[in-house]
This record gives structure tokens, C-alpha cells and sequence, in this order.
């Protein structure tokens, strides 16, 4: 159970007015929806999904904190009770559809590729990864998803400005542009988001980290 500024560090998914997922926002951000009446709370209890404004969220949190506590759960400490932290939350006015694309950057290269060397395969800090053309630009090679991997300071040096091929080294695994946020991904694999598969496992969209 986590409190305090660790829950704010949570996210919070945002469904658009009509149940699909378009944002994922900070905790902070998520309660100033709720306060302003412009959101509510979605919550999954015994497999339905349950709606709740700001104020019956608070009387709920209140019941639960007493009598039902999981291990997974985040709450927010105020000047005489905790809130839980809600996993999603739903707008009243906002019926854009999602967008249907992921930003080609650094930062979810690194995350679909998990942070681990696309060549020896060994995990390593971000600080320690660099971006690594498969095919160097030097012969032709672009800089698109199925042409840019997450490499070791090594791999890199070893690999210099050739191919795979011609400096002996494989791929572990072909390159390719994710159907979603890399970073959702990684997100979904922690317990305590399982509740924002029901919005993404059916959808034909991509969600966009802001």
C-alpha cells in the first residue's frame, strides 16, 4: 500500500465520453477533474464497472481504507482522511476519438524495446543505451521503427557503421512499429493497472502518454 507522494506518482487512465481510452494523466490532474465535476470515477467491482462522482468516491474510500485495504491500491492523504487513487476515470463532454499513432522517439523506442540491447540482449539503464541504426544511415538506412533498435555502448562500438550482417551480429528480436504506446505496455504488466485492459484489449486505437 503506497501513500502520499508515491500515489501521486500513479496514472490514471481517461476514458472519453463514449468508454474509450484517450489519455493516461497524473493522479493530481485526475482529482482536479473530479473536483471540478468535469470527470467521474470508473471503478471495476466484482467484474461490472461502477460509477461514482467526487463525493461518493470520498465516502467509498472512507469504507474502504477502514475495511478493505489491498495491497495494490494508492492512496492520498488529506487533512482528515484518505482517497484512494483511481485507476480510470470517465469525461462528461469529451467525445474525441483517440489518435491512432505513436510518436517515433527516443523515449518509446527505449520502452518497446524494454531497455534491453537488441544485439547481446542484457538489460541496461537507460544512461547506457544508445539508438542504433540496423542499417547504417551511411548505406541507405532510415530512421523508422523497423530500422532503429535500443543498443549497448558496446554492441554500438563492435557494430560501428555496418550491418548486422557484416559486423556478425543478430538481431534477438525484428524491429517493428508498436500497435500502442510502448510505455502502456510496460504499464500493463503492473498489477494494479490489470483494470485498464478491458478499455485496450478490444480497441483499435493507441493510447498516447502526455
Amino acid at each position: 500500500m503506497s501513500s502520499g507522494n508515491s500515489a501521486l506518482d500513479a496514472s490514471v487512465l481517461v476514458l472519453n465520453k463514449l468508454f474509450m481510452a484517450v489519455h493516461i494523466i497524473t493522479v493530481r490532474r485526475a482529482f482536479c477533474l473530479l473536483c471540478k465535476d468535469l470527470a467521474e470515477v470508473v471503478n471495476l467491482e466484482e467484474g461490472q464497472f461502477v460509477s461514482y462522482d467526487f463525493e461518493s468516491w470520498r465516502e467509498v474510500s472512507v469504507y474502504r481504507a477502514q475495511n478493505f485495504r489491498q495491497e495494490d491500491d494508492d492512496w492520498v492523504r488529506t487533512f482528515n482522511s484518505q482517497i484512494q487513487v483511481p485507476r480510470v476515470v470517465r469525461l462528461f463532454a469529451y467525445e474525441k476519438m483517440p489518435k491512432h499513432t505513436v510518436k517515433f522517439n527516443r523515449r518509446n523506442i527505449f520502452a518497446r524495446d524494454n531497455n534491453q540491447c537488441q544485439y547481446c540482449g542484457k538489460k541496461h539503464a537507460t544512461s547506457e543505451l544508445s539508438l542504433d541504426h540496423v542499417v547504417p544511415r551511411s548505406q541507405g538506412g532510415a530512421s523508422t521503427w523497423e530500422n532503429v533498435v535500443c543498443a549497448c555502448v558496446g554492441c554500438n562500438v563492435r557494430k560501428g557503421g555496418r550491418t548486422p550482417k557484416q559486423a556478425h551480429l543478430s538481431l534477438i528480436r525484428k524491429p517493428e512499429k508498436p500497435k500502442r504506446s510502448p510505455l502502456l505496455n510496460l504499464k500493463l504488466t503492473h498489477r494494479k493497472y490489470q483494470s485498464w485492459k478491458t478499455f485496450l484489449d478490444n480497441a483499435y486505437w493507441s493510447v498516447e502518454l502526455k
